[in-house]
């Protein structure tokens, strides 16, 4: 009689383990995807942010350039 106990608790254990496991896969799967939209939107950001800097490079370059003209004559 022990040995049976034994096994359906051990039987139920496993299973609820084997329930667990499949949660916990569903969540990393879950999470993957998240932080796959997540990566796509930080690219984005940072190549707006690099098209931006580009720009304001560019401006700082020729406003001082203009400015350095001016005051050399």
């Amino acid at each position: 009689m022990a040995k049976e106990n034994y096994r359906d608790f051990v039987t139920l254990n496993l299973t609820r383990i084997t329930g667990d496991i499949a949660h916990i896969k569903e969540s990393q799967v879950k999470t993957e995807r998240h932080l796959e939209k997540l990566n796509n939107r930080v690219r984005k950001n940072e190549n707006s942010l690099s098209w931006i800097k580009g720009i304001g490079a560019t401006i700082t370059f020729v406003v001082s350039s203009l400015i350095a003209f001016l005051f050399k004559e």
